[in-house]
């Protein structure tokens, strides 16, 4: 199985789920749908999630 950089597109999508996760956690800043600590770490998740499935499929 070979890695590849994700696209641009990938990373960037991740990059601003995580940013609002930690606005969310660390600033107070009301997200809809990141309210408790359960969805924070749901969308910290889904932030790797994403960015491991751009490493792996070069097609995202």
């Amino acid at each position: 199985m070979g890695l590849s950089a994700p696209s641009l597109l990938t990373f960037l999508l991740s990059f601003v789920i995580m940013l609002s996760v930690l606005f969310a956690k660390f600033f107070g800043a009301t997200i809809p749908g990141l309210t408790g600590d359960t969805t924070q770490f749901a969308g910290l998740l889904v932030a790797y999630v994403i960015l491991t499935l751009g490493c792996l499929i070069r097609s995202l």
